[in-house]
């Protein structure tokens, strides 16, 4: 159903791959957006129980999209490093591939949500505590449950592994 990676050399392992999308801040969805032009957005996220969650309005493209085709992409890069003088870039990046559903459940919603928050304010539980109640109504949750995850890096750091 997926496709093999070509260069299996430079393939990281699954806990490679999740570990990127654990220490990732940011990532692009992928979805079929308007008149068959893909769609790709960035955007910040949360990554727990193997799925990723992110929040967005209860209106546009994005809506748009997964209510068209819930079938997704998520990619996020980790390591971008140019090396000019060797012509190459080192890179690392994970790519999930899986199905987007708006979270409806209250309790589902809520959860995601603290998790969201909880990443990018850890220090701010009072105030995570505010904003989300501010916000509750409004915000949409969706949830990308994984059906395959990928990683690769450049061949350089392959060999630097050893």
């Amino acid at each position: 159903m997926f496709r093999p990676m070509r260069r299996k050399n430079q393939e990281l392992s699954f806990g490679e791959s999740a570990a990127i999308l654990e220490r990732g801040t940011s990532g692009v969805l992928a979805a079929a957006g308007d008149d068959e032009y893909p769609y790709a957005v960035p955007l910040s996220y949360v990554y727990a129980d193997s799925k990723i969650f992110f929040h967005c309005a209860a209106e546009g493209h994005k809506m748009d999209a997964i209510a068209r085709n819930h079938k997704v992409s998520f990619c996020v890069i980790d390591q971008d490093q140019i090396v000019p003088e060797k012509y190459t870039t080192y890179f690392r990046s994970a790519i999930a591939f899986g199905k987007a559903r708006v979270l409806e459940d209250e309790g589902e919603k809520r959860a995601a949500i603290e998790l969201l928050a909880e990443k990018y304010s850890p220090e701010f539980e009072e105030g995570r505590k505010q904003e989300i109640d501010s916000q509750f109504e409004q915000v949409r949750m969706v949830e990308i449950d994984i059906e395959h995850l990928t990683g690769k890096e450049a061949i350089e750091l392959v060999r630097a592994k050893g």
